[in-house]
């Protein structure tokens, strides 16, 4: 849409306001200057090519599909340069999970994961398997023993005895995955995961989930509270156009 039919009424500035505000998760673009002209590209491209790519949101096929990816191109540019990955993840499909976890140790790049929010379910496994493992100050980790979906467990006593046994082996992997990646035994991370169970960071450094705190610069957290203060009052003053 041009500058012209964006600026024509105040109607169409009303409505463009309005839609950007129930857009929670937009992304914008970039455009870039070159010798040969303007060019413009996603903000998840452009942050791709610093090597940063983002694990959010519920991990399934098609999330575990675009990382892998991610990961096997980043590898085919740099085998040797670090990778950091992102986590805010709720946890989710315990295959979709492993297909990632096992492209995470396959590629030669070593691997720098950063929890952000929360990573909890797979999404702690996930962060727990970088080779660094840095979290935010005021980011969580929650582990558990892997749940059966849905909202009732219907069927034959045979498919019900199948379904529990692959439960208890996928309860087997992950725990042997945690154990691998925390340092702590079996039992220790078998009677964490008998329930959910929640670390802060200081914690999940302590259990051996994390391997430090990403401190932040002195008067930095009170600098961004401050622009946040002024952003909100900036958008207040354009709600009246609404």
């Amino acid at each position: 849409m041009s500058a012209g039919v964006r600026m024509r009424t105040k109607n169409n500035i009303k409505i463009k306001f309005r839609k950007e505000i129930k857009i929670m998760n937009y992304i914008p673009g970039i455009i870039k200057e070159t010798s040969n002209g303007y060019f413009s590209l996603s903000l998840m491209d452009e942050l791709m090519s610093n090597r940063e790519i983002y694990c959010l949101g519920e991990i399934n096929q098609e999330s575990a599909g675009a990382l892998i990816l991610q990961l096997k191109y980043l590898e085919r540019q740099d085998s040797e340069k670090e990778i950091t990955m992102y986590i805010s993840s709720p946890g989710g499909e315990v295959a979709s999970g492993l297909a990632i976890y096992d492209i995470m140790h396959s590629i030669k790049c070593p691997i720098r994961t950063v929890c952000m929010g929360t990573a909890a379910s797979f999404g702690a496994v996930l962060f727990a398997a970088g080779q660094r493992r840095e979290m935010l100050p005021h980011s969580r980790l929650m582990i558990h023993d892997p749940l059966i979906a849905g909202n009732g467990i219907t069927g034959s006593a045979t498919s019900l005895a199948e379904r529990v046994g692959d439960l208890m082996k996928n309860r087997k992997i992950l725990g042997t995955l945690l154990a691998q990646n925390t340092g702590k035994t079996i039992d220790q991370i078998y009677s964490k995961t008998a329930k959910d169970t929640w670390f802060t960071a200081e914690e999940a450094v302590d259990f051996g989930l994390a391997d430090s705190i990403i401190q932040l610069e002195q008067g930095k957290e009170k600098d961004l509270l401050t622009e946040q203060e002024n952003l909100s009052q900036e958008t207040e003053l354009e709600l009246p156009f609404e």
